[in-house]
Parts: C-alpha cells; sequence; structure tokens
C-alpha cells in the first residue's frame, strides 16, 4: 500500500531527527561536566553570576533538548503502531472470490490487533485498524443494527431494548483488546474469558521425585490441588455521549463509543482487583480486602486453599517519615518480602497514586558522577524490584503489590450498552446518557503473593468506598409500626423483628420509607391463615395473638423482605 510507504518514509526522517538529536547528547553532557568544573573554580561574585547565568542557559537548552527527543520517540512508537496494523491486514481476496465466513474476518481483525494495547490513549482503537476491517465491520448486519439504535436514543418516544444494544460480535475482539489500554492491572493479572461459572484448580506443593533403579516401578507423587470458584457479576456504568456525535459518521460514533466503553470499564477493574468487596456486594474479591481478613468467612469455598490470616503480616507499616537512605530501603525490602510463596510467577508490580511515587522519588535522589541530581525510580521499584502502576483512587502513601499473575480475573465474553433500566431516557441538555456493562469475576488465588504498606507513618486504608448500587438497592432506610417498639432496633441490614401490643391496639399505621425514593414497596398482613395487603402509610388491622408484617422493596433486580411479628395482648 501506498500509505505503507509514506508511514515507512516518515518513520526514517523522525528516526534520522532523533539520532541527530541523540548525538548533541555528549556534547550536553561535555557542558555539563565543564559548567560543574567552573562552579567549583567560581571565587569572585562576577565569575559566580556569569557561571550562574551559563548554567540557567545550559538548563533551559538541555530541558528543550530532551522535550525534543520525547516527542520524536512518541511520534515514532504511534507511528511504528499503525504501520505494524498496516502490514498485519491480509492480501485482499480475488474478485470473484466466494465471501469470507464472518468468522474468518473476525480472524482477520484478531491478528491486526497485535499492537492496540500499546497504543497512546489520544489514539482511537478503531482508527489503526486497516480501512478494508473497519469497512468489514461497518457492513456488518448487527454493526449496522446497533449503530441505527444508538442514534435512536437521541428520539423522543424511543425505546431501545437492552438487547439490540448488544455489542456486536464483529468489534468484541476490539473492545476486549483496547479495555487494556484503560486498566492498568488487566495487564498484570491472570486473565480467563469464560461462560457461566469457572472452576481454577491450584496445584499443591510439588513433592520431591524419588531416585529408584532403571528397572524399578515407578512411585507414585502425591500432588495435591485446591479448586476456586467465580460466578458472575457486572459492572457497568452510565456513559455521556453528545447529542452531535450521534449525528456523526458511523466510524467516529462507533471509534467514540468504543473507546468511552472501554475507559469506564478499566477504571472500574482496576479498582475492583485492589479493593472489590466480594460476592455479598455483587463485585469481584480485591485483594486488600482479603488480606485484612481476621476470620475465616462463612462462605469460604470448601475446596479452596486452606484459609490464612495476613492481617497482620501482610498489611504492613515503613515509615518513611523518620527513616531515611539505606535503613528506608531496607525496611521497605523487607516488607516487600513477603509476598514470597511458592507459587510465585511472573514480576513483581506495585500499585500507588503519584503522590506516594513523588514521595519514594524524594527517597531515592543521588548524585551522578557529573554532578547531576536524579531520582531512580522510572517507573520500578529500586532495590525492592518491579514495575510501577500509578492509579489515583490509592490512598497516599498506600502501596499494594505482589504477583498479579496469581489473582484471577474471569472475564464474561458479552458487552452491552443500553439506556436505564426502564427503558427510559435519561437527557442532559445537549447530551444523552447510556450505559456499558460487562460481566466479570475475580479474586486473589493465592493471598500470600501480595502485600499492602504505607509508606507515611499511616494506617492501611483497607476499606474503599465505591459507586453506590442504587439501581438495585431494596433496603428500607425507615421502618415504623405505629408507636411499637422493634426489637432489635430498626438497622437497614436486619430483615426481621418482634414487638407486642396491648389488646386495645387494634390497628397499626405502617410506614415504610425506602432508600432509594423510586423503590416499590408493598406491605401484607397476616393472621392465622389469612393475608391482607394494605397501602404504605396506611393502617393494618391486628388480630388478637400472632400477626406477621411483611414489606416487600422491590427496586432494579433486587428483591427484600423485612418482617415484623406482633403480638397483641388477650382481652
Amino acid at each position: 500500500m501506498l500509505k505503507n510507504l509514506i508511514l515507512a518514509k516518515n518513520i526514517k526522517d523522525q528516526r534520522e531527527q532523533l539520532a541527530a538529536l541523540e548525538a548533541k547528547d555528549a556534547e550536553f553532557a561535555a557542558q555539563g561536566e565543564s559548567l560543574t568544573a567552573d562552579i567549583e573554580a567560581a571565587s569572585t561574585k562576577e565569575e559566580r553570576e556569569a557561571v550562574e547565568a551559563a548554567v540557567s542557559d545550559y538548563d533551559t537548552a538541555l530541558a528543550a533538548h530532551e522535550e525534543a527527543k520525547a516527542q520524536l520517540s512518541g511520534s515514532i512508537k504511534a507511528l511504528e503502531a499503525e504501520l505494524a496494523a498496516l502490514e498485519s491486514q491480509p492480501l485482499p481476496a480475488p474478485a470473484k472470490a466466494a465471501a469470507e465466513p464472518k468468522n474468518e474476518r473476525m480472524i482477520s481483525m484478531v491478528s491486526a490487533l497485535t499492537n492496540i494495547r500499546k497504543l497512546p490513549i489520544n489514539c482511537r482503537a478503531f482508527d489503526t485498524l486497516p480501512e478494508a476491517s473497519q469497512q468489514s465491520i461497518l457492513a456488518d448486519p448487527e454493526t449496522r443494527k446497533f449503530i441505527a439504535n444508538v442514534r435512536a436514543l437521541r428520539t423522543v418516544n424511543t425505546s431501545v431494548t437492552g438487547a439490540d444494544l448488544a455489542i456486536p460480535v464483529s468489534i468484541l475482539p476490539l473492545l476486549n483488546e483496547n479495555r487494556f489500554r484503560y486498566s492498568k492491572l488487566m495487564n498484570r493479572v491472570l486473565v480467563r474469558p469464560v461462560r457461566g461459572e469457572v472452576h481454577q484448580p491450584i496445584g499443591g506443593l510439588a513433592p520431591e521425585a524419588i531416585w529408584e533403579d532403571c528397572c524399578d516401578a515407578l512411585n507414585e507423587l502425591d500432588f495435591a490441588y485446591s479448586m476456586v470458584a467465580l460466578t458472575c457479576n457486572k459492572v457497568g456504568g452510565f456513559v455521556l455521549i453528545c447529542n452531535s456525535l450521534l449525528a456523526e459518521t458511523d466510524i467516529d460514533l462507533l471509534a467514540d463509543l468504543i473507546e468511552m466503553i472501554s475507559e469506564a470499564l478499566g477504571k472500574a477493574k482496576d479498582k475492583a482487583i485492589l479493593y472489590g468487596k466480594g460476592k455479598a456486594y455483587s463485585m469481584p474479591a480485591g485483594i486488600v480486602p482479603r488480606l485484612a481478613q481476621q476470620s475465616k468467612p462463612s462462605d469460604y469455598p470448601a475446596n479452596a486453599p486452606e484459609w490464612v490470616d495476613l492481617h497482620t503480616t501482610h498489611i504492613l507499616q515503613v515509615d518513611g517519615t523518620t527513616l531515611d537512605g539505606a535503613a528506608f530501603w531496607a525496611a521497605l525490602r523487607i516488607a516487600a518480602g513477603n509476598t514470597f510463596n511458592l507459587y510465585a510467577r511472573g514480576e513483581l508490580s506495585w500499585v500507588m497514586n503519584s503522590k506516594t511515587y513523588a514521595y519514594l522519588e524524594s527517597k531515592a535522589i543521588v548524585a551522578t558522577a557529573s554532578g547531576q541530581w536524579v531520582a531512580l525510580l522510572g517507573g520500578r521499584l529500586p532495590i525492592v524490584s518491579g514495575n510501577i502502576d500509578v492509579l489515583e483512587f490509592v490512598p497516599d502513601g498506600d502501596i499494594i503489590g505482589g504477583y498479579f499473575q496469581l489473582y484471577l480475573w474471569a472475564q464474561h465474553e458479552a458487552a452491552f450498552i443500553g439506556t436505564d433500566r426502564t427503558g427510559l431516557q435519561l437527557r442532559v441538555k445537549d447530551a444523552t446518557l447510556v450505559f456499558g456493562r460487562e460481566r466479570a469475576d475475580g479474586m486473589p488465588l493465592i493471598p500470600e503473593a501480595f502485600v499492602a504498606m504505607n509508606i507515611m507513618g499511616q494506617a492501611v486504608t483497607t476499606v474503599m468506598d465505591f459507586p453506590a448500587n442504587s439501581a438495585n438497592d431494596a433496603d428500607l432506610q425507615e421502618l415504623t409500626i405505629g408507636q411499637l417498639s422493634l426489637s432489635p432496633s430498626f438497622d437497614a441490614a436486619v430483615p426481621a423483628y418482634t414487638a407486642s401490643a396491648t389488646n386495645a391496639t387494634s390497628s397499626v399505621a405502617v410506614n415504610a420509607v425506602p432508600a432509594q425514593p423510586g423503590a416499590l414497596v408493598t406491605v401484607t398482613v397476616t393472621a392465622g391463615t389469612t393475608t391482607k395487603t394494605v397501602n404504605n402509610g396506611g393502617n393494618a388491622a391486628l388480630a388478637v395473638g400472632t400477626n406477621v408484617i411483611a414489606v416487600t422493596v422491590k427496586q432494579g433486580n433486587a428483591t427484600k423482605v423485612y418482617t415484623v411479628t406482633v403480638t397483641r395482648a388477650a382481652s
């Protein structure tokens, strides 16, 4: 293709420019050494002022030099990625050949996705596909229907179902690859694409092999296996789409949708891997909450590896406010050493926010032979070893790390976008709100492979707030049964209560206030074999003896029932 030649020529020219700049590195180094000598030699005020002016000019020129090299390097990488995608494009089939099966077209497209994960964030993944692959996707009937339904979201009185807005199979490979650009940890953990429930076997300690005579019978080696099970949770959120975008070309609309959905889901995954609250909260089990457990959960899988209390050995403090230099790095190395385990594989990785990263840099500043001061980080943790990923939601001073290949992420293949759960339109001025969602689950296979530590003299944060699942929140905020006292006192997490009434109390007002204003609340009263429905806020008649008042709350796909057993005294 001619475009290939143009890209190759641009890459060649920019490499030559970069080489010319890099050739000047030695000149800058020599000039720096000369200025260092001048600084030492300056004795008079005039000499010192002259040297300071020269140093200022040198620093400005060096910064501009490094910036030019960085820009060229970034441009070359982007061009190389685009060229690699073009070169991986299969040769066009002969004009009269039979139409290529749909699954074969997908395989061809996937072969062009090799470098999607390495693209700069300011590039759209769809734009890097060969033109033939783009046109093939846009010509697919499922894609055309999907785009038409997305545009229909803007139209008043239009209801589009979730099934209509399932992500077309033709772009799932692209979406799956693109999510790795927006989720830093998905590139670290063990990802398994699954359907339904996934069971992951975990090999036990490998026994020592037995030496024997060549003609002897083989001894049986005792390998122990454990099993963990993951099911299916759903992650999703609303995405704001400018209405003007809905009117743009199919290519622009599809490309931007892929980026927005990828970014929203990617960020949610990273937070869940580190701080997810587990099955009880319909999300993956995170690393830090598992390390913080002080007792074995009641729902811990029977066939999983033996539960171990790690809250004192793997949640640690390295007080950088009192330790400096070698003492600080030695303490950090000892703490990080707790990630050692017999299953370790892959490379260590460490997660922190940018403030913590800067704090570590301040601890790693050294002087070079030329007299320059540098921080020896460069995206890796010195002394300890391992890559550094910066995620801003991690609290200040906290570092979470270990062998992330020992965290299992079960990725279910389907992904959807749609309107809110009722099918109604959500609108904000000149924009339309739609949501993207997918199904996944995750948990640390070997929790001992991870540590969480704080280096700023604070306790490690073990509980992280997540956006409330208000669409499926069936809790009550308040429940009163007339003037009766509930036992125990009302708590949204407690479903069953008792109360006593005098014989003179023939009826009570039932008031149930849901946590979410739009939730559906129904109230029934059962005495003996008779059940009656009463309005929320209305009076419920009480028979002498036992009366069971049931308050049912429905919100989204969640249903919760609160019961109050009221005993009315006899006359």
